[in-house]
């Protein structure tokens, strides 16, 4: 179905926090500076010896708390959450969640440093373990949307998204879905992760991340992720009822499933050619007219090469004029948040007329076809497309286009 068939999705607002700053100005300037945000993990977050890789994409978070009813129960995930969704209201005009229709978040680890801390103490000191229930509670990502929620006094309709690291881009493409459905009017949609010794443990048993620490996306060297953390959010409303500024609109949404394998992807790259083709067909775009892609580029051998072939197969004889960039290479892999801050970064381009870099790359690897976008570059952006790919091969694509007003 033709873009002209579907409801307009207008984006009246949306809030980023990332490794590389908080909001859409501090991302920028990173951007335009071609900055990684790569640090040693401190132990005060968790210890990361015995493990190969030893740093990660870190948010700088405030002082302050960020949750005023709640403060004790907010993790480093709900307070990055709480600071995209402040800045995204902001954006709109608005200065709670009135108006809202429902709120969709995308996780994949929840709280799970709360989960973290609740075992630990049960192991160690076993009589505290009645004191600890509102550690348990809280470990639950609905959890943490409901504490977000009272923070506004809001009632409205909660949907939590869990399909690893597709799980923001989802979670924007189910709000898109809410909406053209007559669902809703108006849809607080994205998605949020945090870094937990547990999620880094678990890559690190893969072997999936980069000794180095830094990845080298769509490198011909390349040899793991780095692992980061962030949230971004996105106010999605209806064009006929929009009472704000659109910054830009979500024009096309496709999901789809390779049932390859739990933690690599197709390497023919049949899901993700779907999404790709179901997504621009539904915006009424052909790949041709695609500028700039945010691809799902993790750095890993297996991902980067089947990624770059179903990008050329998609594209076909379009694929030379087609730029592609890997925002991974700055900020690493924030899992469940990545989607949605990738398609933030998607907006922003489209609204600064920018792409961000793929870093890091010495050699690119001979499967790429594309224009790998290596240093920050200033560029016609109308249409702009974004790839997540997740474990179990779950695969998301999201197009957005340009809007002036």
């Amino acid at each position: 179905m033709s873009e002209s068939h579907l409801q307009r999705i207008a984006i009246t607002g949306a809030g980023i926090v990332s490794p590389l700053g908080i909001g859409w100005k501090a991302n920028e300037a990173s951007f335009e500076a071609d900055r990684r945000a790569f640090k040693p993990v401190p132990v005060e977050l968790f210890e990361v010896d015995g493990f190969v890789a030893k740093t990660a994409g870190m948010v700088d978070l405030p002082d302050e708390p960020v949750l005023k009813k709640k403060p004790a129960y907010a993790d480093r995930g709900t307070q990055m959450l709480m600071l995209a969704v402040r800045e995204a209201l902001a954006q709109s005009g608005r200065m709670n969640l009135d108006g809202i229709d429902a709120m969709i978040i995308g996780t994949s680890a929840g709280a799970m440093s709360l989960g973290e801390t609740y075992f630990e103490n049960a192991v160690s000191d076993p009589k505290r373990q009645p004191r600890q229930l509102s550690l348990a509670e809280h470990y639950q990502p609905q959890r943490q949307i409901n504490d977000l929620a009272a923070e506004f006094g809001w009632r409205g309709p909660i949907i939590v998204i869990s399909n690893a690291c597709a799980s923001g881009a989802n979670a924007i493409g189910w709000g898109v879905e809410m909406i053209r459905s007559g669902r809703a009017k108006r849809v607080l949609a994205g998605g949020y992760d945090a870094l937990a010794r547990l999620v880094f443990a678990g890559f690190d048993s893969l072997k999936a991340l980069a000794p180095s620490g830094i990845p080298r996306p769509f490198d011909a060297a390349r040899d793991g992720l780095a692992l980061g953390e962030g949230a971004a959010v996105m106010i999605l409303e209806a064009e006929d009822v929009r009472q704000s500024a659109a910054l830009g609109e979500v024009t096309g949404y496709a999901t789809a499933t390779d049932l390859h394998h739990l933690t690599q992807p197709d390497p023919e790259g049949k899901a993700a050619i779907r999404t790709m083709t179901q997504a621009t067909r539904q915006s009424g775009l052909t790949p041709a007219d695609i500028d700039y892609i945010n691809s799902h580029g993790t750095g890993t051998p297996f991902n980067d090469v089947a990624e770059a072939q179903a990008i050329a197969t998609w594209a076909g004889e379009a694929v030379p004029r087609i730029a592609v960039s890997s925002t991974k290479s700055a900020m690493g892999h924030l899992l469940g948040g990545a989607g949605a801050v990738e398609a933030v970064i998607c907006l922003m381009a489209l609204q600064g007329q920018w792409m961000p870099a793929s870093l890091n790359v010495r050699e690119v690897d001979p499967a790429v076809q594309f224009d790998l976008v290596r240093s920050f570059r200033r560029a016609r952006v109308e249409h702009a497309l974004t790839n997540s790919f997740g474990f179990g091969g779950t695969n998301a694509t999201l197009v957005l286009k340009r809007r002036s007003a």
